[in-house]
């Protein structure tokens, strides 16, 4: 498959970006809980910071368990179909889970946008459209993945 080199680039990207991310996070939770209970000091925006840190965890690891299908389901119906409807349904679910994530992917650009025009500052300067620009990102990134899965299941 010609696409199989990028992929393999966009798959490091990804498990790179959530373990960094998440190794920044717990770095800066520790430093914040020693600096106040050993020193009575902190960062005034690391409380803020952990809190973005944990969106753009939540949305990486979303879109690592996207691309290996492994994204938490409820697939009942699914599990006692007979086999003959078993890969239409998850068609059908696939394709639902491409319209729910296409839907939030667009009204989280419209947030970002608008958090743009306002300049709504997250914390130290840093503007709020950058922190949650993951949020279209991650779910415009899951639903292409679910409706590859939709045109052709795991």
């Amino acid at each position: 498959m010609p696409l199989e080199p990028v992929l393999k680039v966009l798959r490091r990207i990804e498990d790179g970006m959530l373990a960094l991310i998440l190794a920044a996070m717990i770095a800066l939770a520790a430093y914040q809980v020693i600096a106040r209970n050993l020193f009575d000091t902190g960062l005034l925006w690391g409380d803020a910071l952990v809190r973005v840190l944990v969106i753009w965890v939540a949305l990486i690891g979303a879109m690592v368990a996207s691309r290996n299908d492994d994204h938490i389901r409820i697939d009942v119906l699914a599990r006692f179909a007979p086999p003959r409807w078993q890969r239409p349904l998850k068609r059908f679910a696939n394709a639902f889970t491409c319209a729910v994530m296409g839907v939030f992917a667009w009204h989280s650009a419209r947030f970002v946008r608008f958090e743009y025009e306002d300049e709504t500052i997250a914390f130290a300067s840093v503007p709020a459209w950058a922190c949650e620009a993951v949020l279209p990102v991650g779910a415009a990134v899951i639903g292409l993945r679910y409706l590859l899965y939709a045109l052709d299941p795991p």
